[in-house]
């Protein structure tokens, strides 16, 4: 899996706010392994993640990343008050991200879009400005993808560092979850957090391959199908963000799965398809070699503690972040250290799931995710 000469690799980075340190934990140690990626795509958490891997030479992604959660996260001196997290972020807001709005969005008259928000992410640009090199995100070996909403039409927007050059405010974007964040205008549209739309990048990923080369994408989401069933109130509104999220990244891994069988299968039949069929333009793109390229999918999923309520992504508490850190950080060397990864060759042919951090019975999954 660390041959590089022979597959290219890609970071998919979900959705999840404060859950999203267990993304750089993974990043991290996927970077100690020698696994460095060639395209990172991310939406909301994911998509700020994503901006200082690309955004930064190898050697400094790793003290980026810490930086930015280390500066983000909040700790407190009085003993016993370790779980006021979501409180302080609620209350305070989250030293280099947000801020409360003064005055108050719900005492301001309407006006401009760009104050219609409980809190300010001035904070999150300044942090960006300062730990992104976005030259090198731009013009350097990673390609950056970013996704939004465009909160007039409702459309989803793609931000491709391969298509134009992104800034702190795609980024900004991306993450401007409402009505906490306020929506970003950039070049005279404004745009909210894709997630409201799609928390999982990978379709952008597979449908846009250059080439036929295998491709290994880690995808690393936050959000897991399977969970306990809750016993009391205060863990429901967890479990239902955990099925929620989980869902549209089932629904979207199956339709890559459907459309790459459905590729493959067409060419290897190509050559019984009448002329007019294989121009048709819903078959064309998939007798395409990017399309049916070799493509090895592996979930790194973080699974909630029975503990965790719904507050679990916005608690930017340190003790949380640490623990959602090394819980990415494990998982990865769980991954790396599964004979059924060690064995596996990137270059055959077809889909290959993996999930290899449930306990029990790993596999290469079809059906079962999550």
């Amino acid at each position: 899996m660390r041959r590089k000469q022979s597959h290219r690799t890609a970071f998919v980075l979900q959705g999840g706010g404060a859950l999203g340190a267990y993304q750089a934990g993974a990043a991290c140690r996927l970077h100690a392994a020698g696994i460095r990626p060639d395209l990172v795509a991310g939406i909301s958490i994911g998509a700020i993640n994503a901006a200082f891997i690309a955004g930064n030479p190898p050697e400094r992604r790793a003290e980026r990343l810490t930086a930015f959660w280390e500066r983000v996260s909040q700790t407190t001196a009085l003993p016993g008050l370790e779980g006021l997290g979501p409180a302080l972020a609620l209350t305070a807001g989250v030293p280099g991200f947000f801020v409360p709005r003064l005055p108050p969005a719900s005492v301001a008259l309407p006006g401009d879009p760009a104050r219609a928000s409980v809190y300010d992410t001035a904070p999150l640009r300044a942090t960006l400005e300062a730990l992104v090199d976005f030259d090198l995100l731009n013009d350097g070996p990673v390609r950056l993808v970013v996704g939004a909403v465009n909160v007039a039409n409702g459309n989803f927007v793609w931000f491709d560092s391969a298509e134009r050059r992104i800034g702190p405010e795609h980024i900004m974007a991306s993450g401007a979850l409402p009505p906490g964040f306020a929506p970003i205008e950039i070049d005279g549209e404004w745009f909210w957090d894709g997630g409201l739309v799609s928390n999982t990048p990978l379709a952008r990923v597979v449908e846009t391959r250059a080439d036929h080369a295998p491709l290994v994408v880690w995808q690393m989401d936050l959000f897991s199908a399977r969970g306990p069933v809750p016993h009391s109130i205060w863990t429901v509104e967890a479990r239902e963000k955990d099925i929620r999220f989980s869902s549209r990244t089932r629904a979207v891994t199956d339709r890559m799965r459907q459309m790459h069988d459905l590729a493959c299968a067409l060419h290897a039949h190509a050559d019984s398809l009448p002329a007019a069929l294989k121009t048709h333009p819903a078959v064309a793109p998939l007798l395409d070699a990017p399309a049916r390229g070799p493509l090895t999918l592996i979930h790194l999923i973080y699974r909630g503690k029975p503990y965790e309520t719904g507050a679990k992504d916005y608690d930017f508490g340190r003790a949380a972040m640490r623990g959602h850190w090394q819980a990415g950080d494990t998982d990865v060397v769980r991954c790396l250290s599964h004979p059924m990864l060690a064995g596996h060759d990137p270059a055959k042919p077809g889909m290959h799931v993996f999930d290899l951090t449930v306990d029990e019975h790993p596999k290469e999954n079809r059906n079962d995710r999550g």
